[in-house]
């Protein structure tokens, strides 16, 4: 692992670091603040990443109802809890958790959206039927808080193929991506489908 040159231009400023223990043990919590909208985003990593080897790497976007209320709609607890466990195991890893509910929508929008998935829409459907874009995170961010972190290459835990191309396209060496596969229950398989055929997820059949 190479130090990176950290951009003048970084999207993020460091503001706070702690020690967080969790079910899959200790992690240290490092806290930052995105300067255009004072929006809060984390990294929680555990072990030394500092040592030579790619680090363990999950990008997860904020998901309030999947993460915290444990919704069945979509994937996002299980995938968030799966890396944890991917981390524990290797004893060493990062997650980068970006305040970006809704795929970047927000939370009220987001709400909106389900409404009209109850009524038929997959969810790129709704997002367009509200007139709001299909996917409006920035992964830029993730990349900043790796130069933060001095980390350059990475074996990513991700289904989703932008992640990999934005962190490629910015400097940083995906040397691995490593599926995240969950098991489908009957209010998720809609959106799992629409995130493989539509947003062109890597899932293995």
């Amino acid at each position: 692992m190479t130090a990176n040159n950290h951009s003048s231009q970084s999207l993020l400023k460091r503001e706070a670091t702690c020690s967080l223990p969790t079910e899959w043990g200790k992690f240290t919590m490092v806290g930052y603040t995105e300067l255009a909208n004072n929006k809060d985003h984390v990294a929680l990593y555990m072990g030394d990443i500092t040592t030579p080897e790619p680090v363990l790497l999950r990008v997860h976007s904020e998901c309030l109802t999947g993460d915290a209320f444990f919704s069945q709609k979509c994937d996002c607890g299980p995938q968030l809890e799966a890396a944890f466990k991917m981390i524990q195991a290797e004893g060493r890893g990062v997650i980068i958790y970006l305040r970006q509910e809704g795929r970047g929508i927000g939370l009220i929008n987001k709400i909106k959206a389900y409404h009209l998935q109850d009524q038929g829409l997959d969810t790129v459907e709704a997002n367009l039927a509200l007139h709001l874009p299909i996917d409006a995170r920035n992964f830029q961010l993730a990349k900043d808080i790796l130069d933060d972190l001095n980390i350059n290459e990475v074996k990513l835990m991700t289904n989703n193929p932008n992640k990999i191309d934005t962190l490629k396209d910015s400097g940083i060496n995906v040397v691995e991506r490593i599926p995240v596969i969950i098991e489908t229950n009957p209010n998720n398989e809609k959106y799992i489908q629409t995130k493989k055929n539509k947003l062109h997820h890597l899932f293995d059949d």
